[in-house]
């Protein structure tokens, strides 16, 4: 993909949360978005069409991050209320509440079969939690960590977590098996390469790191962003071309994957751009941001 089809050109501004907006997510389609704010809700949103379609509220505190399932019929969330929120996205009721955490919860995902959520928490475990079950306890506690978990990733058989003690963590529940690799900074959020064979890792010391997951060599570094007290998102494109983030200065950058040049850098939001979320087929992505707005990025 050349750098002038990468997404950078606003073509929505979504607008109704009070204050900052901690994540926005694409649902598996690329369809619609969900987004996660300090008010305390979560929006569901047409972000192709500008449109605003359900509010979901239960939250105590602010919510801190939200994934829906792949046929978009639930969703979890999770924040400052230490509890992880299970919901139904039709009615916008909340099905179940799993709680245990001691601290506030930073990260969810579904598994593959949307029978498990995973969470992260600033007590430095990862809980696994059965959506079938009728029981509060959590299937499975992960606490070889050393500091707060701010972000998970799945695979089909793995569990991955990224921690502020600098390591990403991968957690084979077929064998039992914890393969560690320390990156020496403060992780604030993973995601993985659409092959599978990669974890981008953003650190507090303003550097994305490309590891090897196979072998837990580093691939690649890219800097020229500012990351040094804000949680930020970071994605690869779905073409496995380019890396993107966001900054704390409001702007967003695009590495190229292969040689980290800055294929292109804009000024995106106004203030700290604290989530990136691209779309699972098409040249488009969306940003959320301090500064109250979610934005839709198109070539």
């Amino acid at each position: 993909m050349s750098v002038a089809d990468l997404p950078k050109t606003e073509a929505n501004v979504l607008r109704g949360h009070e204050g900052a907006v901690l994540a926005a997510r694409f649902n598996s389609d690329g369809n619609y978005c969900l987004s996660a704010g300090k008010d305390r809700t979560i929006r569901l949103w047409n972000p192709h069409r500008g449109i605003h379609i359900k509010t979901y509220k239960s939250h105590g505190r602010e919510v801190r991050d939200v994934h829906v399932t792949s046929d978009n019929s639930k969703l979890c969330s999770c924040g400052g209320d230490r509890q992880i929120f299970y919901w139904d996205v039709a009615t916008g009721k909340v099905i179940r509440k799993f709680r245990g955490h001691e601290g506030e919860v930073n990260s969810v995902k579904f598994n593959e079969y949307s029978s498990v959520v995973v969470s992260a928490g600033f007590d430095q475990s990862l809980r696994a939690w059965d959506c079938r079950s009728h029981s509060n306890e959590p299937i499975q506690i992960i606490d070889t960590f050393t500091d707060s978990i701010m972000s998970v990733c799945l695979t089909k058989t793995e569990i991955i977590g990224g921690s502020v003690d600098g390591t990403v963590r991968t957690f084979d529940m077929r064998i039992g098996r914890e393969v560690s690799d320390d990156l020496g900074q403060p992780v604030n959020c993973i995601s993985m390469s659409n092959d599978g064979n990669c974890i981008l890792a953003s650190c507090l010391d303003s550097t994305l790191r490309l590891i090897d997951r196979s072998s837990g060599e580093l691939l690649q570094q890219y800097k020229g962003h500012t990351c040094k007290s804000y949680k930020l998102d970071c994605c690869i494109t779905n073409t496995d071309a380019h890396v993107t983030g966001g900054s704390e200065d409001g702007f967003i950058f695009f590495w190229d994957l292969v040689d980290a040049s800055v294929a292109t850098k804009f000024r995106a939001h106004s203030s700290v751009v604290t989530s990136v979320s691209y779309h699972p087929k098409d040249n488009c992505m969306i940003s959320s941001s301090v500064d109250g707005t979610i934005k839709v990025w198109k070539s």
